[in-house]
C-alpha cells in the first residue's frame, strides 16, 4: 500500500488511553465471566457423568412458559435463545461502539483485526468442509468451528495467571467481536427455515421504536426499554429467526455519541451494566445445559474416527491458528505495517491458538446445526477437545513468553506520579510504537496526555487483582 502512513502504522502497538480504558473495563467482568464459566461447564461434565446424570437430563429437558404464545420451552432452549440473547446484546453494543469511536473506526486500523478475524472464521470452515468431506461427511458443520468465547479464553489466561500485554487481550477482544457479528450473521442466514412474516414485521417495528425512544427522543429509563426488549426478542422467536439476532440488533442501535459534553455514552454505559449479567449468568447457565456431554471411551473414539466431529475439533485446534496467525501475517506482508518492536510472532501464534477456544457460540451453532441428538452429543464433544487443545497449546505458548508480558505489563501500568494516567502514555518521544509517533489512531483520543474519559479504570490490570469493595 503505497503512502506516507506506509511506515508509520504498527500491529498490536500500544493502545491509544481512552481504548485501553475501555478495554480494560470490558475485560473485568469478562475475566470473572470466564471463572464463573470454567466453573459452570465442569460442574455440566461431573454431573452429566455421575450417578445423577438422570437428573441433569430432567432439569435439562424440563418445560416452562407460556404455551398460547409458544413459548413453552425446556431450561436448555430458554438458556440457548433466551439468555444468550443477552449475551449478543453486549456483543451488538461493543461492535457499535468499536466501529464509531473505537480502533474499528478508521480503515487503516481496523484492517488487521478483522482481516485476522475474517480469515480466523473462513479457515476453520474450511479445514472442517476438508476433514469431513475427505471421510464421507457433510458440511453440515461447517459454522461450528468459527466462533472464539473471549469468556473461557480470559478464564484460562486468569488460571495460568499469564501477564497478557494490553494490545494482545485488545487483540483478542476485537477478534472476538467480529467472530460473534459472523456467528449471529450465519445464524440469520442459514439456520432461520421459515419466516412468520408478521412476527418479523412486529419485531421490525419494536427496533424501530426501540430506536426512536433511544436515539431521537432521548429517553432515560430501563422500566421502558425491558418490556420492549422481551417483546422484541418474543416476536423474532415467533418469526422464525432465531432469538438472539434480537439482542444483537438492540445492541447495535444504541447510540454512542455522549449524554452532554461530559456525559456517558450510552452504549458504552449499557454494555457495562449489562456485561457482568451476560459474563457471570447468561453465559455460564448456557454452558451448564449445553455442556452436559457424557465422556468415554466410546465417545472419544466416535471424536476421533467420526468425520464431522474430527472436522469441529480440527477446525477449532488448527484451522483458527493458521486462519488468524495467516490472516496477520498477509495483512502486514502487503499493507507495509510493522509488528510492535516489543512482540513477536510467537506472541500472535500463542493468542491465534488462544482463539480456538470457542465454546459459547461453537455449542449454540452445533445445536442448531445437529437436531438429532446422537449427533449432537459427538458435535458437543469436538468442541470441547478442540476447546481444550486449544487452551493447551496455547497456555504452553503464553506461559514461556510470560517474563516478557510481566515486564510489559509494569511498564505500561507504571504511575509514579500517582495521577491516573500510565507513565508511560506521558513520554511522548520515548516509544516509536506510541500513538504520538504513529500519528493519530483514535481520531481526536490520542492516549498521549490526555485525562481518560471520567470513570474508567486505566491505570489498573483488572486480570491480576481482586475488585475492592465499592468498584
Amino acid at each position: 500500500m503505497p503512502g506516507g502512513n506506509r511506515k508509520n502504522r504498527t500491529f498490536l502497538g500500544r493502545l491509544p488511553l481512552p481504548e485501553r480504558a475501555f478495554m480494560l473495563d470490558a475485560l473485568r467482568a469478562e475475566t470473572v465471566g470466564g471463572m464463573v464459566l470454567l466453573a459452570a461447564a465442569a460442574v455440566a461434565l461431573v454431573w452429566a457423568n455421575s450417578p445423577l446424570s438422570d437428573a441433569y437430563e430432567s432439569v435439562r429437558d424440563f418445560h416452562f412458559g407460556i404455551d398460547a404464545l409458544g413459548l413453552d420451552l425446556s431450561v436448555a432452549h430458554w438458556t440457548a435463545d433466551g439468555l444468550l440473547a443477552i449475551f449478543f446484546f453486549v456483543a451488538g453494543a461493543e461492535l457499535k461502539r468499536e466501529l464509531v469511536v473505537g480502533e474499528l473506526r478508521h480503515r487503516h486500523t481496523a484492517a488487521l483485526p478483522v482481516i485476522a478475524a475474517v480469515c480466523g472464521m473462513v479457515v476453520p470452515a474450511l479445514v472442517y468442509g476438508l476433514v469431513a468431506t475427505s471421510m464421507g461427511g457433510t458440511w453440515n458443520g461447517w459454522a461450528v468451528p468459527m466462533a472464539t468465547d473471549i469468556a473461557f479464553a480470559l478464564g484460562v489466561l486468569a488460571v495460568i495467571d499469564t501477564h497478557l500485554p494490553a494490545a494482545l487481550r485488545a487483540f483478542l477482544l476485537t477478534l472476538a467481536i467480529v467472530d460473534d457479528l459472523g456467528a449471529i450473521i450465519v445464524i440469520a442466514l442459514f439456520f432461520t427455515s421459515t419466516i412468520n412474516f408478521p412476527a418479523l414485521i412486529g419485531a421490525v417495528l419494536g427496533l424501530a421504536l426501540f430506536f426512536h425512544l433511544h436515539d431521537r427522543r432521548r429517553v432515560h429509563g430501563w422500566y421502558w426499554y425491558l418490556p420492549l426488549a422481551l417483546v422484541i426478542w418474543g416476536l423474532t422467536y415467533a418469526s422464525g429467526v432465531h432469538a438472539t439476532v434480537a439482542g444483537v440488533a438492540m445492541g447495535l442501535l444504541l447510540r454512542v455519541a455522549r449524554d452532554g459534553e461530559e456525559g456517558r455514552r450510552p452504549a458504552e454505559h449499557i454494555a457495562h451494566l449489562v456485561r457482568p449479567v451476560s459474563a457471570g449468568v447468561a453465559v455460564p447457565l448456557f454452558a451448564l445445559f449445553a455442556a452436559g456431554v457424557t465422556v468415554s471411551g466410546d465417545t472419544l473414539g466416535d471424536v476421533i474416527t467420526g468425520a464431522e466431529p474430527l472436522g469441529v475439533a480440527l477446525g477449532l485446534a488448527a484451522g483458527k491458528v493458521l486462519g488468524i496467525f495467516g490472516g496477520s501475517y498477509l495483512a502486514v506482508r502487503f499493507t507495509g505495517a510493522r509488528l510492535s518492536r516489543e512482540l513477536a510472532w510467537a506472541d500472535v501464534v500463542a493468542v491465534a491458538m488462544l482463539a480456538g477456544i470457542g465454546f459459547t457460540v461453537s455449542l449454540l451453532i452445533g445445536e442448531l446445526a445437529y437436531p438429532d441428538p446422537a449427533d449432537l452429543e459427538h458435535i458437543k464433544a469436538a468442541v470441547l477437545l478442540g476447546s481444550l487443545t486449544s487452551a493447551l497449546l496455547a497456555c504452553v505458548l503464553l506461559r514461556a513468553r510470560n517474563s516478557k508480558y510481566r515486564r510489559l505489563y509494569e511498564e505500561e501500568n507504571l504511575d509514579v506520579n500517582a495521577d491516573g494516567i500510565p507513565d508511560i502514555y506521558q513520554r511522548h518521544n520515548a516509544d516509536p510504537d506510541s500513538p504520538s509517533e504513529d500519528g493519530p489512531r483514535h481520531g481526536g483520543d490520542l492516549g498521549t496526555a490526555s485525562t481518560p474519559e471520567r470513570g474508567a479504570p486505566c491505570s489498573e490490570d483488572p486480570h491480576l487483582r481482586p475488585s475492592a469493595p465499592g468498584e
